[in-house]
């Protein structure tokens, strides 16, 4: 299986970069093959400009890259900070470029755009990893856990991936050594469980 993998946040040293890490380890393990983005190291441009939203407009090759692979994979991992109950600046431009129209989802013909979307997206299944510093009841009974709506109701389901997972870790600022530990052997449990090597079999 092609599994995407889209890392959004600016420090290396973050422990969303050794989530990342965790996963595509996990999934090389489980001999899947890995498309890896780190957007901040490869300075992706996440501001839309408007020749790019007509849907028959020729797009740059790194956007047309992006495009290609995002709609080609079996599975889709996120991994991003929590910042204002939005992912970063970066990620959201991804969104706006990637999973656009005739990519991501289609309208039926005869529909202008006001009805409901079809999802064309292959993946089998979608993981978001996020990291916060609010406590997770705050976050939901507070703030109503605005990332778990945005990723799985208004991207995932809409462009069409039914099987949608989200863990958020928390609270990252006062962890210890040995809690980021177990988180990542959490990471690791959970994408064997979503892209298993029986998967790959399956596949195969």
């Amino acid at each position: 299986m092609n599994i995407s993998v889209i890392l959004a946040h600016p420090d290396n040293q973050s422990f969303n970069h050794a989530i990342a890490r965790t996963a595509v380890t996990q999934l090389q393990k489980n001999g899947h093959s890995v498309i890896f983005h780190d957007l901040y190291a490869e300075q992706f441009d996440p501001l839309l400009p408007s020749p790019e939203i007509p849907t028959e407009t020729l797009l740059p090759p790194d956007v047309v890259k992006h495009c290609d692979e995002i709609s080609s994979a079996d599975g889709i991992i996120v991994v991003h900070p929590n910042w204002w109950g939005q992912p970063p600046a970066i990620l959201k431009g991804w969104v706006d470029r990637v999973m656009r129209p005739e990519v991501a989802y289609k309208f039926l013909d005869g529909d202008q755009g006001e009805g409901i979307p079809v999802g064309l997206l292959k993946a089998q299944a979608a993981i978001v990893f996020n990291t916060s510093n609010t406590q997770p009841e705050r976050e939901r009974d507070v703030f109503g856990d605005p990332l778990q709506l945005l990723w799985k109701n208004c991207i995932f389901d809409l462009c069409g991936v039914s099987t949608f997972y989200r863990k958020m870790f928390t609270v990252v600022v006062t962890s210890t050594y040995e809690q980021r530990q177990g988180w990542l052997r959490k990471v690791e449990d959970v994408v064997g469980r979503y892209f298993s090597a029986d998967d790959l079999n399956r596949k195969t």
